[in-house]
């Protein structure tokens, strides 16, 4: 009767350039690729490091393409049909009557499956609250995915309106995490 003893604790898989495992690295570029983190870098106890960057260029281009997707398309006020046949001083008055067009609140969303976390560490001042002012790359979340602690940073200039999210609770990709008012 033989007995197998249960495998060790995984690890890095290369301790020198020879033992590096194509299929480890592959996988990792794909999991870099389908996430918001820029680069990853391990390193085994024997002193081996590998490092895994996106391009410079893929990141302006999701930082460019975002907001123009999240912008309001319609805040004008529209005339209704025949708007024009009224006479000048009956458009006047009406203004005042008609509801201020609402304002199209922005979102910031988790760019990940993790834990949501308000602040940099427990007990600590959370990075935003609602009423806060907040500018375009402005840290407002830590969102906790496979051990990595990944700092989310704001897409918008605005001032919070909501907080959807509370303190260490599972977020998924996508779910809208503050609400914004560009106009603030």
């Amino acid at each position: 009767m033989s007995v197998r003893s249960a495998p060790s604790a995984p690890m890095i898989p290369f301790d020198s350039p020879a033992m590096i495992d194509l299929r480890y690295v592959k996988k990792l570029i794909e999991m870099l690729d389908g996430s918001t983190v820029d680069s990853i870098e391990i390193s085994s106890d024997k002193g081996m490091k590998l490092r895994i960057s996106k391009s410079s260029q893929q990141r302006v281009a999701a930082m460019t393409v975002a907001p123009q997707m999240a912008a309001p398309v319609a805040m004008t006020p529209v005339l209704p049909a025949g708007g024009s046949e009224r006479p000048a001083g009956e458009g006047v008055a009406a203004a005042p009557k008609a509801e201020a067009p609402k304002v199209a609140l922005l979102e910031i969303k988790s760019p990940m499956v993790g834990t949501y976390y308000s602040a940099p560490e427990p007990g600590a001042k959370p990075y935003v609250n609602v009423g806060d002012r907040i500018s375009k790359g402005q840290i407002v979340c830590i969102i906790e995915a496979m051990k990595i602690m990944n700092e989310l940073e704001s897409e918008f200039d605005g001032v919070v309106r909501e907080v959807n999210v509370t303190d260490s609770n599972a977020v998924e990709y996508g779910q809208v995490l503050y609400r914004l008012d560009p106009t603030g």
